[in-house]
């Protein structure tokens, strides 16, 4: 039992690292995609604009 669980938890941390890494490329590579860069922009004036 003890075996069984330790290679379990192993396997689920291991493919819990391996998806939130992928995750986060994800999110990096859609941050710094150039045509994205306008829209980033844009949201970044918004607060100093008075309407």
């Amino acid at each position: 039992m003890d075996s069984t669980y330790k290679l379990l938890a192993s396997f689920a941390q291991s493919m819990g690292v391996i998806y939130f890494m992928g995750i986060f490329l994800v999110v990096v590579a859609y941050a710094l995609w150039p045509s994205n860069k306008a829209r980033f922009d844009e949201a970044a004036r918004m607060p100093l604009r008075e309407d």
